[in-house]
């Protein structure tokens, strides 16, 4: 039976969808099917009791709920198909099951807006500057010292800035010792920033076995929210201290680190690379500079739930690569000092231009009619095998139809983007 749908404020629609007597009775059964073994009635073993035995005992209404989890996605996707909807929001549900031969479900979503766009050709920017510094010759040569120094005990003075102490500490607030505040032969490099407030500062001029207090005050807001703002000591002892030792910059050292016999050589291939990375980083400069041209450009009333699901996936993303990182959310808003809102908070700036780009570029496409061949398919296979250095027939097994519109969508977008870069004017 098609479904019907109503317009509401706010990009919102409400669905109704008409459940056959046929399809609830379907899912009626599987319901039961599902359920029965959790089911002891006396008289039967467990599991093997009829579905008229449990519907008279508990009412005919026992499995309603799990057949309609069951029926439900089956007519909203239809429904979604029939009107041809792109949904941004999860549906909120309510059932009609007065009658079971003519069961009724209302879905009310969020539907994503249409944008406009008044002009997205001739879009002007600033052109980035790719002039490679002195500067930025030494720092990658000094980044190249770092990861070839070696570190050295000092014996003969007091803690500097920059050096790495080894120390046992233990905090207390109020005189107590609280939660996750203790360490021993922790090894802290001054200046990392690494503890709160002025911790590490205050290590600076203590000598070797040193024993001290060191008063510092949690930050507000704080991830445990029983310290934030708090006042705290810290007992701390000093073991060791050490201090990297920097290699020399000479050809000695160019042959060390590279390929190349001499530092002159050395510092030209350097020159070279930073000249690419630079001229690549403005690619995509120039295509952040046109795309905030474009959303100047557009006019789209963007409703919340968007903002929410993109700040949401950012934060996903960012959790799933700091614990590649062996590091969980919990720790990595103890260490920063934030709280669950405040790193929501954090992510949304980016996740409004996120989604108002995605609509200004969505609108683009359509206007330029973009479509994707199976050229387009090939090539976004061939980049994602050789990211996730798989096969491409794997790459390719691997999406399925849900997927292959997704990305097709995706590689729209990028046409558009294509299409307005190519038009834009460096200033």
């Amino acid at each position: 039976m098609p479904s019907t749908m109503e317009k509401m404020d706010n990009h919102r629609v409400k669905l109704t969808l008409s459940v056959t007597p046929e399809q609830f009775a379907d899912a009626t059964q599987k319901a039961y099917l599902k359920n029965r073994s959790k089911i002891n009635l006396p008289g039967f073993r467990k599991g093997k009791a009829p579905r008229q035995i449990i519907e008279m005992q508990f009412g005919k209404e026992v499995f309603y709920e799990d057949a309609i989890q069951t029926v439900f996605p089956v007519v909203y996707s239809a429904a979604i198909a029939e009107h041809n909807l792109e949904v941004v929001s999860e549906p909120e549900i309510d059932v009609d099951t007065k009658d079971a031969s003519n069961i009724v479900i209302f879905a009310e979503v969020t539907l994503k807006p249409e944008a406009s766009v008044t002009s997205y050709k001739g879009l002007t920017y600033t052109k980035p500057d790719t002039t490679v510094t002195d500067e930025e010759v030494d720092a990658d040569i000094n980044a190249a010292r770092e990861k070839n120094s070696r570190m050295v005990t000092v014996e003969d003075r007091a803690v500097a800035d920059g050096d790495i102490v080894t120390i046992d500490f233990e905090g207390f607030v109020d005189g107590v010792a609280f939660e996750g505040g203790k360490g021993e032969n922790y090894e802290l490099t001054i200046g990392s920033h690494q503890f709160i407030d002025t911790f590490e500062e205050q290590l600076i001029g203590q000598a070797i076995g040193a024993d001290m207090d060191v008063n510092v005050t949690f930050p507000t807001p704080y991830g445990n929210e029983d310290l934030a703002g708090k006042p705290a000591l810290f007992k701390v002892k000093i073991h060791s201290i050490k201090m990297k030792e920097l290699p020399e910059v000479n050809d000695e050292f160019a042959q060390d680190v590279s390929e190349f016999d001499t530092l002159d050589e050395y510092k030209a291939d350097i020159l070279a690379k930073l000249a690419t990375r630079k001229e690549e980083n403005a690619v995509r400069e120039i295509e952040n500079l046109v795309v905030e041209a474009l959303v100047a450009q557009t006019e789209v009333d963007i409703p919340e739930v968007m903002f929410e699901t993109e700040t949401r996936h950012m934060l996903e993303d960012f959790s799933r690569r700091i614990q590649m990182q062996g590091l969980t959310m919990e720790q990595y808003m103890m260490y920063t000092g934030m709280d669950a809102s405040a790193l929501m908070a954090s992510y949304r700036e980016n996740a409004e231009k996120n989604v108002k780009a995605r609509l200004a570029l969505e609108c683009v496409a359509k206007q330029e009619n973009a479509d994707v061949t199976d050229e387009d398919f090939a090539k976004e296979f061939d980049r994602m095998a050789e990211m996730y250095r798989v096969d491409r027939e794997r790459i390719e097994s691997m999406v399925g139809e849900n997927e292959k519109k997704g990305l097709a969508k995706d590689i729209k977008v990028q046409k558009a983007l294509a299409v307005i870069v190519e038009n834009a004017i460096a200033l």
